[in-house]
């Protein structure tokens, strides 16, 4: 059975291009977006968790290289996070959510999502406060546990703690959120396969569409590229689905 009916497949195209192309541009994988979509569109729950990890392995790789080479990347605060944040992930990939928990909790993470794309957690650009390890350990396990059990990477988490902390720059934060989301989406796939889960084979169908937005979007984020009128339209996308899955 097809994920999308066919009367609205070119229009799910067009805002998934459009979903990476707005998330890479930041540094993000783009889960987030992608379960609103899917949401609206009324995706089995079976197939959101999956699809969303896996488009999320792509466009935040895509991501990660654009940044990686205008040398934003810094190896020192990505490590903490990521040491705890993987088997974390691994282990909430195992975990299955009741359906009607899962959109609730997934509905409170997009309110997130939606608030950081408004511009509510931009305050902080500028390193100022040295990385604080232990607890950036302790951020990288809730989060990793958080985006393993959701079918995110944990970017849209991450980069506002970041930021508000004081411990990147934007730059240097989309960077780290890239990686991050790359490596949580593999321990969470990972983990979800280890519960003789099934994979909906559909979902590679939606991986050039996401490719193609994540790489323009890359290439202009990673360029200072910003488009803020596009952003608030995701922002509100978001919003309206959190509230339909959680209502």
């Amino acid at each position: 059975m097809s994920i999308v009916n066919n009367d609205f497949l070119i229009l799910f195209g067009v805002l998934l291009a459009v979903v990476a192309f707005l998330y890479s541009s930041v540094g993000h994988g783009g889960a987030s977006g992608y379960l609103a979509l899917m949401a609206i569109f009324a995706f089995p729950v079976s197939v959101m968790k999956p699809s969303a990890l896996l488009l999320n392995l792509f466009v935040s790789g895509i991501s990660f290289f654009f940044y990686y080479k205008k040398d934003f990347f810094k190896p020192r605060l990505f490590y903490p996070f990521a040491i705890t944040s993987v088997p974390a992930a691994f282990i909430g990939g195992m975990i299955p959510l009741e359906n009607s928990f899962y959109k609730i909790l997934l509905g409170i993470v997009l309110i997130l999502a939606a608030l950081r794309l408004f511009g509510f957690f931009h305050s902080k650009e500028t390193e100022s406060t040295k990385i604080n390890i232990p607890l950036a350990m302790g951020i990288g396990f809730g989060i990793g546990l958080l985006s393993g059990m959701l079918g995110i990477g944990g970017g849209v988490i991450l980069s506002p703690i970041i930021l508000l902390l004081g411990w990147a720059t934007l730059k240097e934060t989309a960077a780290i959120s890239s990686l991050f989301i790359l490596v949580n989406s593999i321990a969470g796939l990972s983990g979800y396969f280890m519960g003789d889960k099934t994979f909906p084979t559909e979902s590679f169908y939606l991986v050039p569409i996401a490719v193609f937005g994540g790489m323009l979007g890359a290439y202009y984020g990673s360029g200072y590229f910003s488009n803020k009128v596009l952003k608030y339209v995701l922002a509100t996308v978001i919003l309206l689905a959190s509230v339909k899955l959680i209502v």
